[in-house]
């Protein structure tokens, strides 16, 4: 398969892939409707069987989701990549805050979050300043913000509050950005092909979450228990390890889209499915410690996955943890 996609040119690969994705994910709504048809007298086994359907459609919607990110990159034209990521990260900053308590003394600091910060973490992607970019938030940004809130007069919880918007910055603004950021490194004999890149990453960090996802419910349906039962019931260190498995050797397939060789791929796919799968882990224990099931805040959460951020926290945890890993192997 490797020398396969090698041979291909970069629409030959674009088609190939969209046959071979965009399939797979038909096949499997297919599946799921064929389920979702079946009947049971018991009126317990027809519940769980429909909550089991039910979170197989939210994680083909997030696949769906995902996978549509890498055919804009595609097709879109620069500024308007950047322009889809940025509001992105609008969207799962107001998501992480919205369900987050403010106070009167933090809006002055919300709105260099949402109309400093992000423009301008985005700017920099756009004008490739590397140097700036992957420290504008976690040095600049940092450092002006308490200072912001202590202007305001307000210390009752400055700690926590801070925090939270700290938070919400690194993980919304900062990590998102970082997936943009794979279109511009500038890889030898690699031109006009690093949308693939992003098609890469996403690819191998939701199949890893997919297979964790399933196995793990399958464990604890044969008696397993999870490894941390008060932030996920679905984590255990077994379905753990066929997540990072099954991401790691898919991404050692794919390498014929990228500018690595199989073994290089399975290694920046291991990191990056690690780094995305503790990430979602985390952003599971912020949830808990604010006692909601999704980050939308509305409805019933069945999978625990209804916002945006959601969708995308394991992304947003892989893509810093994998743009510096190549940086730094590669000397980018």
């Amino acid at each position: 398969m490797y020398q396969t996609l090698k041979n291909l040119s970069a629409d030959e690969q674009i088609g190939a892939l969209f046959i071979i994705v965009f399939g797979l994910l038909l096949l499997a709504n297919v599946v799921i409707f064929l389920r979702s048809m079946r009947e049971f007298e018991d009126a317990q086994v027809a519940q769980r069987h429909q909550d089991e359907i039910d979170n197989l459609a939210q994680l083909l919607k997030t696949s769906w989701l995902l996978i549509f990110v890498f055919w804009i990159s595609w097709m879109a034209g620069d500024v308007a990549r950047l322009v889809l990521f940025a509001v992105g990260s609008f969207f799962a900053l107001r998501e992480f805050l919205t369900l987050s308590p403010t106070r009167h003394g933090d809006h002055r600091s919300l709105v260099l979050a949402f109309f400093v910060v992000l423009p301008f973490q985005y700017w920099l992607v756009a004008t490739a300043d590397f140097t700036l970019f992957t420290v504008f938030i976690p040095v600049y940004v940092f450092l002006i913000l308490p200072v912001v809130s202590a202007l305001a007069n307000d210390p009752k919880h400055f700690l926590e509050r801070n925090a939270k918007l700290q938070w919400g910055i690194m993980v919304c603004i900062y990590g998102m950005s970082h997936v943009p950021a794979l279109l511009l490194l500038n890889f030898p004999r690699y031109d006009h092909k690093n949308a693939f890149l992003v098609f890469f990453l996403v690819l191998v960090v939701q199949s890893c979450m997919v297979t964790q996802h399933l196995v793990a419910r399958r464990l604890i349906q044969l008696g397993w228990h999870p490894v941390a039962p008060q932030i996920s019931q679905s984590f255990t260190w077994r379905a753990w390890w066929a997540g990072m498995t099954v991401g790691s050797l898919l991404g050692a397939l794919l390498a014929g889209i990228t500018p690595f060789v199989p073994g290089q791929a399975f290694a920046l796919s291991f990191i990056a499915c690690a780094a995305g799968s503790l990430g979602h882990l985390v952003m599971k224990a912020l949830k808990r410690d604010r006692g909601i099931p999704i980050w939308r805040g509305q409805g019933k959460g069945v999978t625990g996955a209804g916002g945006m951020l959601d969708r995308i926290d394991a992304l947003c945890f892989a893509a810093p943890v994998f743009f510096h890993s190549v940086r730094w192997y590669f000397g980018l």
